[in-house]
């Protein structure tokens, strides 16, 4: 990365391909492209650190070091045997190889994986006659191919861990969401630090802990590693400088009008955990609670949260019960909100019986939600 631009893409949860072009073009990413599941861009050195420290949204960063055609599984080998891979890493790193595919015609995408991986070896075993170790769980040095039906473009992730680890929480629910679809949802809410944020139903509070990661300018990153200090071209001095700016954005963690109820003690004990150990104690107001019982904790704001919505078998009557109920209390307690639920059933939140003013398309993991915005006001529209 000595070079003055360098291609990078940075994939994200789906539907969040636009927000993360707009914070990409903020942190001063050149040619930014939005596509299917992430966002390309141009930058430098300091860029691509940049971008892995203060990104919310993007899943990782990934440097693109070349591609070209192939058609089979020897041209594949080929062309990642011709990368100069010892420029890249030292011997001593283990690496992995991952691939991700569209439209490829090999039979074997396995194969063709073992078959980079023995190319970069054999590189390394040609220059050094050593060749670097696989490790397939905590590798230095990720490699990422990506095959479509007649080209191979390779990568190495700048990440290393996915950017949505925080290295903040300890304690996880049985459904939590990645940080950086909880982020992602705070920004399509529209909210804004400094006015009340609420979700009655905060789980292990991942939505919590994003918005007071915000409200305190707290770069995400600032608290972890990454895959770019693994690699040769890494320049510490250059990395503490941003790193050193960053922490001295951050604001102190006083209280803010950021607020959690739960009705389920063991979630509540979770949040409490993941705020103790990330310094946010005091910046986030827990109380265990029903959601149909509670009350606003301000005359108005957002409500953003994840609510149950029946993967398993045997929920959905209780949860076709349940979603009426959040209706008349959003209308009861909730006026002058403005409340951001996410489904992956389209068909419960119709239950809630008020005109949702937006759906955004996103994407849980692999499972197709949306996020319904519902604006309530006095006398707000009933289905």
């Amino acid at each position: 990365m000595n070079k003055p631009k360098e291609s990078f893409f940075a994939p994200c949860p789906r539907g969040l391909e636009a927000l993360l072009a707009q914070e990409l073009t903020g942190l001063g990413a050149q040619q930014v492209t939005a596509g299917y599941g992430g966002v390309a861009f141009v930058g430098d050195r300091a860029l691509c650190y940049r971008v892995n420290l203060h990104s919310r949204i993007a899943s990782r960063v990934l440097w693109r070091i070349g591609g070209g055609a192939y058609s089979n599984e020897e041209d594949v080998y080929q062309g990642a045997l011709s990368f100069n891979w010892p420029e890249f890493f030292s011997v001593d790193r283990t690496i992995v190889v991952k691939m991700t595919a569209q439209n490829s015609p090999l039979k074997s995408l396995e194969f063709t994986t073992l078959r980079i991986k023995d190319a970069v070896c054999d590189r390394f075993r040609d220059a050094t006659g050593e060749r670097p170790n696989v490790d397939i769980r905590e590798p230095d040095v990720r490699i990422y191919a990506f095959l479509t039906s007649d080209t191979c473009t390779l990568y190495l992730d700048t990440s290393g861990d996915s950017l949505f680890k925080r290295g903040l929480r300890k304690q996880a629910g049985a459904a939590p969401l990645n940080e950086n679809l909880a982020a992602g949802m705070l920004m399509l809410s529209g909210w804004q630090p400094g006015t009340p944020l609420f979700d009655p139903m905060c789980g292990s509070g991942t939505i919590l802990m994003e918005g007071a990661l915000m409200a305190l300018n707290i770069a995400p990153g600032s608290m972890r590693n990454f895959g770019f200090m693994k690699l040769s071209s890494f320049n510490q001095a250059e990395w503490n400088t941003l790193h050193d700016a960053a922490i001295a954005a951050q604001l102190p963690p006083t209280p803010q009008a950021i607020f959690g109820r739960d009705l389920f003690g063991d979630s509540l004990r979770d949040a409490q955990v993941n705020l103790d150990a990330a310094g946010l104690t005091d910046v986030v107001q827990l109380k265990q609670g029903n959601v149909l019982e509670v009350s606003a904790p301000a005359a108005s704001g957002t409500i953003v949260t994840n609510p149950p919505y029946g993967i398993r078998i045997g929920e959905q009557a209780e949860l076709e019960a349940f979603y009426p109920q959040l209706g008349d209390w959003l209308k009861r307690k909730c006026t002058g909100w403005n409340a951001y639920i996410l489904s992956a059933d389209m068909q419960l939140p119709k239950l809630i019986r008020l005109a949702a003013s937006k759906r955004t398309p996103l994407f849980n993991g692999a499972l197709e939600c949306r996020l319904f915005e519902y604006k309530v006001v006095a006398g707000s529209a009933r289905k």
